[in-house]
């Protein structure tokens, strides 16, 4: 089925600067950012995936959460595997990124340490992203060795 993107846009510009009460905060946990567009995919895909706890997609609330839902390696990975619930896609450059589709940064050692939505695309790209919560900023004013593409090609049920 396919992913809404304006959903998923619309989400993420009405929580970039607050918290949505129907989930937890991670501020303090390592940070919210991987919440934040677990949220946002769900927004545009309506589907988590609840076939185990430890490799699945989903939020019922603070102790009861799979990892990928707010750990920005576990999301990664969990986005890599195919045939599960939830957003499909692939991997991407940074030219063919679509607003809606997922952004991590990774360092030196490609270690990944933030998660942010894609708002606009190549070549003036836009996120919005929690922790240091922000709407419409520009990826150039962060620091990373690489940024990391995810494109949402759909949703399976």
């Amino acid at each position: 089925m396919p992913y809404d993107r304006e959903k998923a846009l619309a989400y993420a510009q009405m929580w970039a600067l607050s918290r949505n009460p129907a989930y937890g905060n991670f501020d303090h946990m390592g940070g919210d950012c991987t919440n934040f567009v677990s949220q946002c995919l769900f927004a545009g895909a309506g589907v988590m995936d609840f076939s185990s706890p430890v490799y699945g997609w989903y939020y019922l609330s603070l102790s009861d959460r799979a990892p990928a839902w707010t750990g920005v390696n576990y999301l990664w990975n969990y986005l890599l595997r195919k045939n599960r619930p939830g957003p499909i896609g692939h991997p991407t450059t940074i030219q063919r990124a679509l607003p809606g589709d997922a952004v991590l940064l990774s360092d030196e050692t490609d270690t990944l340490y933030h998660a942010m939505l894609l708002v606009t695309p190549y070549p003036d790209i836009h996120v919005a992203a929690h922790t240091r919560d922000v709407w419409m900023k520009s990826l150039s004013d962060y620091t990373f060795h690489r940024a990391h593409f995810f494109h949402v090609d759909g949703v399976m049920e």
